[in-house]
């Protein structure tokens, strides 16, 4: 029903993630929003690492809720605050999805709509 789209006639993937997901026949398909890294109590980690952790944590939850995981997301769009590590950012992306690999771009941007915000993830998955 999804399948990684890697044509041996381009480049391999720079980093951990796919060129294209085909999802064929899908019941469910969830795009979120822009997901960002407040938690639960209303607070913001401090650093880019800590945030893109608790993006993720927050990710998780809303997937949890449609009933799917991880391995359900075939597209992830990260903006992440320039001047940042975003080593940090790919590093939580990674550890999130455990070895599964999605469409996934990663776009430096000089603000977003919070300052104390300095990471934002979108997510479409499919099952």
């Amino acid at each position: 029903m999804i399948r990684r789209i890697t044509p041996p006639t381009i480049a391999p993937p720079a980093a951990a993630y796919a060129h294209a997901m085909l999802v064929v026949k899908a019941y469910a398909t969830l795009y979120t929003s822009g997901v960002v890294p407040t938690a639960p109590d209303g607070s913001v980690p401090d650093g880019i690492a800590s945030q893109a952790r608790q993006v993720w944590v927050n990710i998780e939850a809303i997937l949890a809720e449609a009933d799917m995981t991880a391995a359900n997301i075939v597209s992830v769009t990260t903006y992440a605050v320039v001047g940042h590590p975003l080593a940090d950012v790919m590093a939580a992306r990674d550890q999130a999805l455990q070895g599964h690999l999605a469409a996934s771009t990663l776009i430096p941007v000089v603000a977003l709509a919070r300052p104390e915000w300095l990471v934002e993830i979108a997510v479409v998955a499919a099952k």
